[in-house]
């Protein structure tokens, strides 16, 4: 008897490698209970399950759990946590569908992406900072929470034309989110915040809503991007607020919002800048970038710079880790 044609062809393969990055990254369960652990006590029958699902086109994501988990800043923030299963599921689109878009990215963008880290996002802005007088400092707010399903369809459409890829992409952004007492959120918008896919797609979206756009509406501006947070260095302090309306208009048309709170235009004093003005700091990354006192080691002597060392939050919360791993 002649086995079935599946309707997608699937490497077999992209399953074992999705577990095994799923594996090194650990993470807790999802709706159904089932550690890492306990699908590895199977392994071989859950990723045959998965791929012969996968590949059939009849796989539906179960529905994401919500977690809720302290932001530094205050309150909390909900993440989504899949099931291991899904996790893997996820991983497998994610190794067939990173490709396709990662040559496009621009280089100033450096969240969530292969061979590119937060301390080089540090590094470049500590020497931009240098060189231009004023940064404007972005967030956006809950940009995983508030991604619009149809922009960011349009803006995958654009890399790949597997039509296995494009259905599940889809059919994660539709699954519910499920709460500690067992009622289920519809998601109209967004993508979830701990979603093996969320980060790639995330960065598809804001690779045509900011990157992409910036560079063709306001050119000659260096930026850099981290996922949801930003920063563009200006010559001006009216440069930087015209910056800054264009880049709100831009992303309420996407409809995204800059964060009220976190979004502001800082001046980057040194001992050769004058004037005053309120904003003289910011944090990005885990770092507090101000005027600091250096040493200027070939004169021996002393002169203040605009530059970065960790920030308060970030000690805190290392000085929390010390204490912990101290305990007995």
């Amino acid at each position: 008897m002649q086995q079935q044609q599946k309707s997608y062809q699937i490497p077999k393969q992209l399953f074992i490698e999705a577990y095994q990055l799923v594996k090194k990254n650990r993470g807790t369960w999802g709706v159904d209970q089932q550690s890492i652990d306990k699908f590895e006590a199977d392994l071989k029958g859950n990723l045959y399950k998965l791929w012969n699902r996968m590949s059939s086109g009849c796989y539906f994501p179960p529905p994401v759990r919500a977690v809720a988990i302290p932001k530094k800043s205050g309150g909390t923030r909900i993440l989504g946590i899949p099931t291991v299963s899904d996790r893997v599921a996820q991983a497998v689109v994610r190794m067939v569908f990173e490709p396709c878009v990662e040559p496009f990215f621009l280089e100033d963008s450096y969240g969530y992406r292969p061979n590119k880290s937060a301390l080089e996002a540090v590094g470049i802005t500590r020497k931009r900072c240098w060189r231009w007088d004023w940064v404007l400092e972005f967030d956006i707010k809950g940009l995983f929470d508030n991604i619009d399903h149809e922009l960011l369809m349009k803006a995958v459409r654009k890399h790949t034309n597997q039509r296995w890829v494009l259905l599940y992409i889809e059919r994660w952004l539709k699954a519910p989110l499920k709460e500690a007492d067992g009622k289920l959120i519809a998601r109209e918008r967004g993508t979830p915040q701990g979603g093996v896919i969320s980060p790639v797609l995330a960065n598809v979206f804001l690779h045509y809503v900011f990157d992409v756009w910036l560079e063709k509406n306001i050119p000659g501006l260096p930026w850099c991007r981290y996922a949801d947070d930003g920063l563009v260095h200006c010559n001006t302090l009216k440069q930087a607020e015209m910056v800054r309306d264009k880049i709100a208009k831009r992303f309420v048309e996407c409809k995204l919002e800059l964060h009220p709170q976190k979004t502001k235009i800082v001046y980057c004093k040194d001992g050769s800048r004058r004037g005053d003005y309120k904003n003289i700091r910011f944090d990005f990354l885990g770092y507090r970038f101000q005027p600091r006192l250096v040493k200027n080691s070939k004169k021996n002597s002393m002169f203040v710079s605009f530059t970065a060392a960790a920030s308060p939050k970030a000690l805190k919360a290392i000085r929390a880790r010390v204490r912990k791993d101290n305990m007995f």
